[in-house]
């Protein structure tokens, strides 16, 4: 039998991997329609951040957000507030804050995948746009132009710049907006967070026989690495997307993004995977609310916990996404991908990781405490059939509760015990269970609970 002991011993911060793209929001003028899903989706699923980028799409994309949405005339005078539309972003924002999640801010624009491109082009003067995104900051963190004081810290230079959808114009043009915009955002507000760039990821780095326009990707982030080393860029972060069915895919991925960081030099900076999805586009889509999609969001979740990637952000809540796994989109109904977010942000709450112990063959496996509780996360996502002893004799006079996913009702409580008149707990796994165990000093409203 293989074993498994779980430590009370703490070795280090959960990271934020449990974040998301957008939220489940619409501009539809209807009584609370804006708070209630957000509410129920965010609330539950303990979203720490939401990053905004492809915001709201067909309910209302050229409305909220993207830096042309929000100044509309780039000929206008910046300095001036009235050239500035923040009506929709300013309701979207409070929305998601209400929930209790913080706001991660895309500074460019929304993807234009049709066949005229209207804002994905090259700022014809990047450092007036510069000093509009420095007035929207402004804005959101200062108070400018009837704002606010959001205290928003994350604020990332563009999106998948290797993308023609995205940037229409060459490497070296938007090299030269970074370098201009880091720069300049950077000098008014030292104490945030500036970074980029959305890359599209590194699909070359475990895949080497794809053709040249993947390889593409990796080249652009070593050089990108080498203009910010040169010039003394910010790089309070750096960002990249991947989208599989892989665990081993996005570790190869974590692993190359760290390393090449690392070997120029950027040991400080975060390395955030603020795009990923079960899976691909097509036929895949047809799994993204499934049991093993949510096993697989599982695993990679610890598995990024595991190499040390300091956030992930799950793409994406739009209402009327393909890619949304947490909410059916018809009922509004949860599915299972959202559960073991709420899983890993109970955990998150307890701060500090738990040492574990195994002998034979292990699952995906995180457990979190503090004084008072404890909180274990476990699934075998694409593992072969298997069983396990979990040894929870440190934990002595603890209420064990085990929760399993079901479906997309949410966990169910498969037993309770008293630790010290039982020690050990026996799981079997056929394929794809989420198991979350709680242990807990005192049940009564106790958050770690389901």
């Amino acid at each position: 039998m293989n074993s498994i002991k779980i430590i009370n011993e703490q070795i280090k911060p959960i990271n934020e991997l449990h974040a998301v793209n957008c939220a489940p929001y619409t501009k539809i003028a209807v009584n609370n329609n804006r708070t209630d899903l957000i509410d129920r989706v965010l609330g539950y699923a303990k979203s720490p951040h939401s990053r905004l980028h492809d915001m709201c799409g067909c309910y209302g994309g050229c409305y909220f957000v993207d830096v042309p949405n929000i100044f509309r005339n780039f000929d206008a005078d910046e300095n001036d507030e009235n050239n500035y539309d923040f009506h929709y972003t300013d309701e979207c924002i409070k929305c998601i804050m209400h929930a209790g999640t913080e706001i991660y801010y895309r500074l460019g624009i929304t993807i234009e995948w049709g066949t005229k491109k209207y804002t994905c082009f090259p700022p014809k003067d990047p450092h007036k746009w510069a000093r509009i995104c420095e007035h929207i900051i402004r804005h959101y963190n200062e108070g400018w132009a009837n704002g606010y004081h959001f205290d928003i810290k994350y604020w990332e230079i563009w999106n998948e710049p290797e993308n023609d959808p995205m940037w229409q114009g060459t490497r070296e043009e938007f090299f030269e907006l970074y370098k201009i915009a880091s720069k300049h955002l950077k000098s008014n507000f030292p104490n945030l967070k500036i970074g980029g760039y959305g890359s599209c990821g590194f699909y070359a780095v475990f895949e080497p026989e794809r053709d040249p326009f993947w390889h593409n990707f990796v080249d652009y982030f070593e050089k990108f690495l080498v203009l910010c080393k040169e010039n003394d860029l910010p790089l309070d972060f750096y960002s990249w997307h991947i989208y599989t069915n892989k665990i081993s895919d996005a570790e190869a991925s974590a692993r190359f993004v760290r390393t090449k960081l690392d070997e120029m030099g950027f040991t400080n900076t975060e390395s955030h995977l603020n795009e990923w999805n079960f899976g691909h586009e097509g036929k895949g889509f047809m799994s993204l609310e499934s049991l093993t999609a949510a096993s697989f969001c599982t695993a990679l979740m610890i598995k990024l916990q595991e190499l040390g990637v300091e956030m992930a952000m799950y793409y994406d809540l739009n209402i009327s996404s393909s890619y949304n796994g947490f909410i059916e989109l018809r009922t509004k109904e949860f599915a299972p991908v959202i559960h073991p977010f709420a899983a890993f942000g109970r955990l998150f709450d307890l701060k500090n990781e738990l040492k574990i112990e195994s002998k034979g063959a292990k699952p995906y496996i995180l457990a979190a405490g503090d004084v008072d509780n404890t909180a274990i996360l476990i699934c075998n996502y694409n593992l072969e059939k298997n069983e396990y002893t979990l040894d929870l004799s440190e934990f002595k006079g603890r209420n064990a509760h085990i929760y399993k996913v079901i479906d997309g009702s949410g966990f169910k409580e498969v037993d309770n015990f008293v630790i010290g008149e039982k020690e050990s707990f026996e799981l079997k796994f056929e394929g794809n269970e989420i198991y979350y165990l709680a242990l807990t000093n005192n049940d009564e409203n106790n958050p770690i609970l389901f």
